[in-house]
């Protein structure tokens, strides 16, 4: 029922839009790409009861984390599910030039966590459900300090900085529509322009 090829249609019910869309947890959009999205827009044209979207800044929730964190977080790859794609966990935002994070919390984005000695080699690999737990447990705990949890009204449209804010779906947006009422979603995204890199150069590879 998108009225665009382009324009994908979320819903908390299968007849109208896809569903589950963002529930597997904390995540960046399009992490699978070498260049992930750049922005992402969205438009609600019906919003049901306990649909909201939270937000964490990255910036801001990078630098409410230790130090001892901070390096350990430095070293960390994410290889995403598609064709052996490492993306670095803390990078460089390509327009502001501060720090973000790039990551997808839900099962089936990331394969594994490879580590490098700090001089570009990788000398051993992590489970991915090591990392994202630990990211998903300190975005909840961030989520009250520094973010946001958008309940959003019919008509309202947003553009996000995909690589600047993390985002997730909670359980309330999937919730029965006999209930909580009809969710649709609207959402595009804008084509990413940069392979993600870290401040001393290093970016994205493949991993043999």
């Amino acid at each position: 029922k998108s009225p665009h090829p382009d324009i994908f249609r979320v819903s908390n019910d299968e007849t109208e839009g896809c569903i589950n869309v963002g529930t597997t947890g904390w995540h960046i959009d399009g992490t699978f790409q070498e260049m992930p999205f750049k922005y992402q827009t969205m438009h609600f044209h019906s919003v049901c009861e306990g649909g909201e979207t939270w937000f964490v800044p990255l910036k801001e929730f990078y630098e409410l984390q230790d130090e001892k964190t901070r390096m350990h977080w430095d070293r960390l790859w994410m290889v995403t599910g598609r064709g052996a794609l490492a993306h670095p966990l803390v990078w460089k935002h390509p327009s502001r030039g501060d720090t973000s994070l790039m990551f997808h919390c839900g099962p089936p984005f990331c394969v594994a966590w490879a580590v490098d000695d700090g001089k570009g080699n990788v000398n051993s690999m992590l489970r991915p459900r090591e990392i994202q737990k630990q990211l998903t447990e300190r975005l909840d705990e961030a989520i009250d300090k520094i973010g946001i949890k958008m309940n959003w009204e019919q008509g309202d449209f947003a553009i996000n900085d995909n690589l600047g804010n993390c985002h997730y779906a909670p359980p309330g947006t999937q919730s029965r529509r006999q209930k909580a009422g009809l969710r649709i979603l609207h959402r595009t995204t804008v084509a990413g322009e940069v392979v993600p890199t870290k401040a001393d150069g290093r970016a994205s590879f493949f991993v043999e």
